[in-house]
C-alpha cells in the first residue's frame, strides 16, 4: 500500500487547477460561427428536436456518456459523517477514475441533506441531465430506501456502488476461490463479519452464485445475527440464523469455509483462522487495515486463499474492477436500471477472465513472469485492460436478455473492439513501471540532493518502494531543506564528498580513477580532486556496487554527468557510443524517439548502432520495438546526405539484424500514416505494423520534434533515457519537475534490474 504524507494529498489535490476533474469542449469554438452553432441561435435546433423526441437527447447532447456521482457524505470511506460539502474529493476523485477506466464523463453531485425525501426527490429532479447515476457513501439503512425509490422512479441505470461493487467483485473471487479449493458453492459454510450496506449486498450476491441462505452466519457488533435478538431491522431480520447458541465470532468461524470481513481491522486472529475447514477462504476486505493481515493469515493456515481490499498482496478486491465497467456496458445499450442479471454477468465476466492467460504488461507490472489462475490469482488486477470489454459486454448482453436495454448491439466483435478503442494509453505503461520497479527496488544516488525537488522526489520514491535513495551534497543544507519542507527520509544515507571526514574516500575514489585513466594524462592530484565533483563520486559509487544507479543532471548542463559517467563506467561491451531516448507519453501509447540529446550528426553505422541500442531498451519495457528510420525523403525519393546515410542504416539492419521491424529512409508522416504507407510504399516493411520507435538522422531533427511534442501537443517526455553505459547513469532535463525526477527513477531502477 503506497504511502504518502498529508501534504503530499492536500498538494496533489491544490496544486494548479485545483481539483481532479474539468469540462473539455468536445466540439469546435474558435471561429463566430462555432459560438453561434454552440449557443444562439444555433442551439436551439436540437432543443426543438429533442422537445419532439426525448431520445434525441442522447444524439444531441452528452447525456449518453454523463454518470452523476452522488452522495450526502453521511459514509463517506472511513471518515464516516463529514457532511456533503466535504465528501466532494472523494466524489471527484470517483468520476477520475470512470473516466481512465471507461471514458465515462462525470459530473459530482453533493446533496447537503440527510432526509431521504429531500435527497430522493433532489436526483430525481436532476436525473434528465444523466445518462446514469452512481450513488455514494450513503450510510445505511437509508441507502438501502433511497436506492429502492429511486429505482422506482427512474428509468436510467443507478446502482449504489457502496452495496454492489465489493458484492460483484468479492463474488467473483469467491467463484474462482471455491473452485481452486476444490469445494462445492451450494455446500460452503460462510462467515460475513459486518451487517451494513456492503455486508448486505454481499450476502444477497453470494446467494446469487451458489451459496445457500441457511449457510450464511452474518455477524454485526453484537455478535451473530439470529432470530432469538430483538433488535434487529427488517434488512438483518433478512439473515437472521435459526442458531440461537452461537453468538461469538469465534463460535460461529470454527469448522467455517468461507470468512467475510467487511467490518473492521484486527478482528480476527490466528487461533480463529486454524479453527476454519480445510482449504479455507478468507477475505479480509476492512480497509486500510484488514480483519488479519496477509502475513498472519498465510502464516496460521498454508492452504489458505487469502484476499484483501490492499493493493500490496495478491487478490486486492478493488471496485473499480467492477462500477467503471458496468455503467459502461449499461449506457452502452441505454439500459432502464442495473438489474440482479446485470450485476451477477459482470461477476461471472470478472471470474471468468481471471482464468485466461495474464498480458504480458500485467506480469511487468506486478514484477511476476507467471501470473496464473490460482491461490494467488483468483481475481484479476485492476491494470487489465481486457476487463473493459469482458465486463461492460457481459453487462449490455445480460441487459439485452432481460428486457431493459433499449438499443440493442449486433456486431459484438466491433462493439469490443470500440471499448479497447475507447480508452487512450498515456498512463498505463508508466503505472506498469513503476510496478515493475517496486517489485526489486535499487539504490538510487541523487548528486543534486540539496535541492528540494530532488529530495520531495527522493522521498517519493522511497514512501512508494520504487528505490532506496542515497543523497549526494552539501550536508547542512540537505538537513536544512528537510526541515524546512518537512520531509521525512527516515535512515536514508546523506553523503557530503566535501567533508572532511570523507577525505579518505574521496583519495580512494580519486586513486580508482587515476589507475583508470593515468595513461590518458590525468594525474593522481587532479584525479583525487576531481572527487570533490559530486557527478565523480556518484558515477565512482555505482562503479564499486555501492549504489545501483545515479541520478543527476537537475542543476547543470546536460554534459556534466555524462563525462565522468563515461570515463569512469565506459559503454556496454560491443557499444561505439552511448545515445538518448525519450519516451513520448501519449492516448495512442508510448512513442520512442532517438537520439534527441547525445550524437550530432551520425554516420550511417551509428544511426544503426542507435537503433539497436533503442530497440533493445524499448524491449525491457515489454514493448515491440518498430522503428523507422526518418528522413526528409521517402524510400530514395530525394538525395542527399541524410537519406542516404539513413538508408544506409536500413541496410546495416537488415542484414545484420533481421528479426527487427525497421524501415527507411521515410518521412515521419508515412510512418505515422498506415493508409497512406500501404496505398504508396506497400513493399515497406513497416506496412500494418504501428510505428513506435523513430530513429532521427541528427540531433537537430530528434531534439526539434520531441520538444515540439511536448510543448504543442501537451505529450508528457519521459527522459532522457540514457542507453549503451555499463550501469545505469541518467540524466535530468533542466529544472525537471519533481513528477519527472520519479519518472526517471522508474527508469534508472528497470535498468539497473535489467543490467543485473
Amino acid at each position: 500500500m503506497a504511502k504518502f504524507r498529508r501534504e503530499d494529498a492536500l498538494d496533489y489535490h491544490s496544486q494548479g487547477r485545483p481539483g481532479k476533474i474539468e469540462v473539455v469542449p468536445t466540439k469546435p469554438y474558435s471561429t463566430q460561427r462555432d459560438l453561434t452553432l454552440a449557443y444562439s441561435p444555433g442551439v436551439a435546433e436540437p432543443c426543438l428536436e429533442i422537445e419532439k423526441n426525448p431520445e434525441d437527447a442522447y444524439k444531441y447532447t452528452a447525456k449518453g456518456n454523463l454518470v452523476a456521482v452522488i452522495s450526502n457524505g453521511t459514509a463517506v470511506l472511513g471518515l464516516g459523517d463529514i457532511g456533503a460539502l466535504a465528501s466532494k474529493p472523494v466524489m471527484e476523485g470517483k468520476g477520475l477514475l470512470f473516466k481512465i477506466f471507461a471514458d465515462i464523463d462525470v459530473f459530482d453531485i453533493e446533496v447537503d441533506t440527510k432526509n431521504i425525501d429531500e435527497f430522493v426527490n433532489t436526483v430525481k429532479n436532476i436525473a434528465p441531465t444523466f445518462g446514469g447515476i452512481n450513488l455514494e457513501d450513503i450510510k445505511a439503512p437509508e441507502c438501502f430506501e433511497i436506492e429502492r425509490r429511486l429505482k422506482e422512479v427512474l428509468n436510467i441505470p443507478l446502482m449504489h456502488d457502496d452495496q454492489h461493487g465489493t458484492a460483484i467483485i468479492s463474488a467473483a473471487g469467491l467463484l474462482n476461490a471455491v473452485e481452486i479449493a476444490g469445494k462445492k458453492m451450494e455446500k460452503v459454510k460462510l462467515v460475513i463479519n459486518g451487517a451494513g450496506a456492503s455486508a448486505n449486498s454481499c450476502a444477497k450476491m453470494y446467494i446469487a452464485v451458489g451459496v445457500k441462505k441457511e449457510n450464511i452466519l452474518m455477524l454485526d457488533s453484537k455478535g451473530v445475527i439470529h432470530k432469538g435478538r430483538t433488535d434487529l431491522d427488517q434488512y438483518k431480520s433478512f439473515f437472521a440464523s435459526e442458531n440461537t447458541k452461537i453468538n461469538t465470532l469465534t463460535e460461529a468461524i470454527k469448522g467455517a469455509d468461507v470468512f467475510v470481513g467487511l467490518s473492521k481491522g484486527n478482528i480476527l486472529d490466528q487461533k480463529m483462522v486454524q479453527s476454519m475447514a480445510k482449504n479455507c477462504i478468507v477475505f479480509a476486505l476492512a480497509n486500510p487495515t484488514p480483519e488479519i493481515s496477509y502475513e498472519d493469515a498465510i502464516a496460521a493456515r498454508k492452504d489458505i486463499i487469502m484476499a484483501t481490499g490492499r493493493s500490496d498482496h495478491p487478490n486486492q478486491v478493488n471496485n473499480v474492477l467492477g462500477f467503471p465497467f458496468i455503467f459502461r456496458g449499461a449506457m452502452d445499450v441505454r439500459a432502464t436500471c442495473i438489474n440482479e442479471e446485470m450485476k451477477l454477468a459482470a461477476t461471472k465476466a470478472i471470474a471468468e477472465l481471471a482464468k485466461e492467460a495474464v498480458p504480458d504488461y500485467v506480469n511487468l507490472a506486478y514484477g511476476s513472469k507467471n501470473l496464473s489462475f490460482g491461490p494467488e490469482y483468483i481475481i484479476p488486477k485492476p491494470i487489465d485492460s481486457r476487463l473493459i470489454s469482458a465486463v461492460s459486454a457481459a453487462v449490455a448482453k445480460a441487459a439485452i436478455d432481460s428486457g431493459v436495454a433499449q438499443h440493442k448491439i449486433t456486431d459484438w466483435d466491433a462493439y469490443k473492439t470500440s471499448l479497447d478503442n475507447r480508452l487512450g494509453k498515456d498512463n498505463k505503461l508508466m503505472r506498469s513501471l513503476a510496478n515493475k520497479a517496486k517489485s526489486n527496488p535499487k539504490r538510487v544516488v541523487f548528486t543534486e540532493a540539496d535541492t528540494y525537488k530532488v529530495l520531495k522526489a527522493a522521498q517519493v520514491v522511497r514512501d512508494e518502494g520504487i528505490a532506496r535513495p542515497i543523497l549526494l551534497g552539501n550536508k547542512e543544507k540537505i538537513l536544512k531543506l528537510l526541515e524546512e519542507y518537512q520531509l521525512d527520509l527516515g535512515d536514508t544515507p546523506i553523503i557530503d564528498p566535501w567533508l572532511a571526514e570523507e577525505e579518505a574516500k574521496r583519495n580512494e575514489y580519486g586513486d580508482m580513477l587515476w589507475r583508470k585513466r593515468n595513461r590518458r594524462g590525468l594525474t593522481q592530484y587532479e584525479a583525487r580532486k576531481l572527487m570533490r565533483d559530486r557527478n565523480y563520486f556518484g558515477a565512482m559509487m555505482v562503479e564499486l556496487g555501492l549504489a545501483d544507479a545515479m541520478i543527476s543532471g537537475l542543476t547543470r548542463k546536460y554534459g556534466a554527468p555524462i563525462k565522468p559517467a563515461l570515463e569512469i563506467i565506459g559503454v556496454q561491451e560491443g557499444v561505439s557510443k552511448v545515445a538518448g531516448l525519450y519516451m513520448m507519453i501519449t492516448k495512442k501509447g508510448p512513442y520512442f524517439f532517438a537520439d534527441t540529446t547525445m550524437n550530432i550528426n551520425p554516420t550511417a553505422q551509428e544511426l544503426a548502432d542507435i537503433a539497436v541500442l533503442t530497440a533493445n531498451t524499448v524491449k525491457s519495457y515489454n514493448i515491440t520495438p518498430r522503428i523507422a528510420m526518418l528522413s526528409y525523403s521517402n524510400f530514395g525519393s530525394v538525395g542527399g546526405e541524410i537519406p542516404n546515410k539513413t538508408a544506409d542504416a536500413v541496410k546495416i539492419l537488415h542484414n545484420n539484424y533481421p528479426g527487427l521491424i525497421v524501415d527507411g529512409d521515410i518521412q515521419a508522416n508515412f510512418a505515422l500514416n498506415n493508409n497512406l504507407l500501404k496505398e504508396q510504399f506497400p513493399f515497406s516493411t513497416l506496412v500494418d505494423k504501428s510505428v513506435n520507435t523513430f530513429i532521427f538522422p541528427n540531433l537537430a531533427a530528434g531534439n526539434i520534434a520531441y520538444k515540439l511534442m511536448q510543448e504543442m501537443g501537451g505529450y508528457e517526455a519521459i527522459g532522457p533515457i540514457l542507453m549503451g553505459l555499463k550501469k545505469p547513469v541518467h540524466v535530468l532535463q533542466l529544472g525537471s519537475s519533481v513528477r519527472e525526477i520519479v519518472n526517471m527513477v522508474v527508469i534508472s531502477v528497470l535498468d539497473a534490474q535489467n543490467k543485473k
